[in-house]
């Protein structure tokens, strides 16, 4: 059963949609946004991995022969499957059956931007010696901080489907070398046919 690509990718799917509603469920707080984060940048990427490795290797072990097509499809294919289907499902929760939690998304997501924006401008005043390059600098800060006031945020929206599928488009490029390489390493390098013997 597992040995299906399409099998593995629902699988993938599923076990996505665990990670997303146990950080959901359990730290949909004031880190929300942060552990999401992570979760999409540590958690995820790993768990695709696997099982595009998984996937690949059951075909290797019972075929002598693997084309690199062959495995560049075992492994995307899952990935693409499980992907595609928690893009749509996290979208569809997010904007229609939790609003509350998008809001505190976006929220904490503007919140993040402004935090860095602080942190950078700090950092850049301490280590300035002429007044010069400390008003340029006051001045940036100043005309950046304009955009995360209540009137510009406000309707500011990153969980749009164009959104979702610019993060998708972004997970793709990911999906796709991480097939070409399992279909660089699994791939039959050579085919040893067995050498004739010539009798006189």
């Amino acid at each position: 059963m597992t040995k299906s690509p399409s099998t593995l990718g629902i699988i993938l799917f599923i076990a996505t949609m665990i990670v997303f509603f146990v950080v959901y469920t359990f730290f949909s707080g004031i880190n929300y946004f942060d552990i999401s984060l992570k979760a999409n940048a540590f958690v995820l990427p790993i768990l695709y991995a696997g099982a595009a490795f998984w996937s690949v290797k059951l075909y290797w072990n019972n075929h002598r022969v693997v084309t690199f097509k062959e495995a560049f499809k075992r492994s995307f294919v899952p990935m693409f499957i499980g992907g595609i289907l928690s893009i749509f499902s996290i979208y569809a929760f997010l904007n229609f059956a939790d609003t509350d939690a998008k809001k505190l998304l976006n929220y904490q997501y503007v919140q993040r931007q402004k935090s860095e924006l602080d942190t950078e401008y700090t950092s850049a005043r301490k280590i300035m010696k002429h007044q010069k390059d400390i008003d340029e600098l006051d001045q940036k800060y100043n005309e950046r901080l304009q955009s995360f006031s209540p009137e510009a945020v406000k309707g500011k929206d990153m969980l749009t489907a164009s959104h979702f599928s610019g993060y998708f488009a972004a997970i793709l490029i990911f999906y796709v070398v991480l097939s070409v390489f399992f279909g660089a390493f699994f791939r039959t390098r050579s085919i040893y046919q067995p050498e004739e013997t010539n009798q006189d």
